[in-house]
């Protein structure tokens, strides 16, 4: 197996379509599928399914694909630090869930540190993808909560990743909404005055799993629930609706503005924000930078 060929199935999953990878590899699609049949043979697992309608990768092949991506990331970042020499700048990049305070607390660090001698970067995204990125190294430090629901699932999946979760802080669940909500002025919301609006859950796409949820009572019946996949949709829904989410109730009015409060939920719930890191990795300057800016919101927990 070479690093070409690793290559070649990753391009072919990315594309869902063996006739589409050829095209973009510049290759025939029979040398393509004769390629992903001696991988095969080798490892000894199908990695796609052909179908009428293109391909699939099995389950095995979602496994070998995950350690494939890996392998030439690292390969891209050997070849990009010692050889081509394309970017000598060092990287920290951060994963998380759609918090806002994250966000903040990663433009104080790139402020502080500049760019002359780093490239940054900082993906809100699903919580099965925060913990592949840490895990795949892609990104140093990964941002998402653990409560009482999702704890045992979410330590095992991390342990067997080789990752381990490190407390911040632990907080009550709040209602998320604009200001000209008719519930914005309440003390106290309850999940009965909440039923007659639209609650927002970020969709976690393939991982669609309620361990898995960004947001606590994930397995509550709601009347009216809407998905979406990014905090900008999710304000333009909050006017325009009235719809509301779930959240630590820690709000950053410099990035989201002051039209939204958090009000506190009249529940036992709570939600415990952490990090996740590499087993046996240390962390970098500006990953000891982040995690100390991000343990200030302590005193703004409800």
């Amino acid at each position: 197996m070479t690093l070409l060929q690793l290559k070649y199935v990753i391009t072919i999953a990315d594309c869902g379509s063996m006739n589409e990878a050829a095209k973009r590899l510049y290759l025939s699609q029979p040398s393509l599928s004769e390629t992903v049949m001696s991988i095969e043979e080798e490892i000894g697992i199908e990695i796609f399914i052909r179908t009428n309608r293109g391909i699939r990768t099995t389950v095995e092949g979602e496994e070998f694909l995950s350690y494939a991506r890996q392998v030439v990331e690292q390969y891209q970042l050997l070849d990009d630090k010692y050889i081509s020499r394309t970017n000598s700048r060092k990287k920290f990049c951060v994963s998380m869930q759609h918090y806002t305070f994250a966000v903040k607390a990663f433009v104080v660090v790139a402020k502080e540190f500049g760019f002359d001698e780093y490239e940054f970067a900082v993906r809100e995204t699903k919580t099965a993808e925060v913990i592949e990125d840490v895990r795949n190294f892609k990104s140093e430090v990964g941002i998402l909560y653990r409560n009482e629901f999702n704890g045992k699932v979410l330590d095992k999946l991390l342990d067997r990743n080789e990752l381990e979760f490190h407390e911040l802080f632990t907080c009550n669940t709040c209602v998320y909404l604009w200001n000209g909500h008719p519930l914005a002025a309440n003390d106290k919301i309850t999940m009965q005055e909440l039923e007659e609006y639209p609650c927002l859950s970020f969709e976690q796409g393939l991982n669609n799993s309620f361990y898995l949820s960004e947001e606590v009572l994930s397995t509550y019946d709601y009347k009216r629930l809407i998905k979406v996949n990014d905090r900008a949709t999710a304000l333009n829904l909050m006017v325009g609706m009235n719809a509301y989410t779930l959240c630590s109730g820690i709000i950053c009015e410099e990035l989201n503005g002051s039209e939204y409060s958090a009000v506190p939920l009249e529940s036992d719930e709570k939600m415990t924000i952490g990090y996740i890191t590499r087993k046996g990795v240390n962390l970098s300057k500006l990953g000891h930078r982040y995690i100390d800016e991000l343990r200030k919101y302590k005193n703004n927990v409800m």
